[in-house]
């Protein structure tokens, strides 16, 4: 255990920034398993209908560095290429 007052501190803020990173993180993750559920599925309008709602959890964990720009980047355009895919698939 932390004895002095500024490690103690130190604790108190890395829990509660873990708590608001993994909210962060946790929403992206959601996000593109469900799309990934409805590429499986051939429901393109569907998984098109939250595209922009990935973006946004996307950029915006590379605004706060949960993670780098280039992965939020990389995510988008796999999932947009995947959604993309649908039509000609079917």
């Amino acid at each position: 255990m932390p004895i002095l007052n500024a490690a103690k501190k130190a604790i108190r803020q890395d829990t509660v920034r873990r708590a608001h990173n993994l909210s962060y993180k946790r929403k992206y993750k959601r996000l593109l398993k469900e799309t990934r559920i409805l590429i499986a599925d051939g429901k393109q309008k569907e998984a098109m209908e939250l595209l922009p709602k990935i973006y946004k959890a996307l950029d915006k964990s590379a605004k706060r560095n949960i993670m780098k720009k280039n992965t939020a980047s990389r995510y988008k355009a796999r999932i947009t290429k995947a959604i993309a895919g649908i039509t000609t698939r079917s």
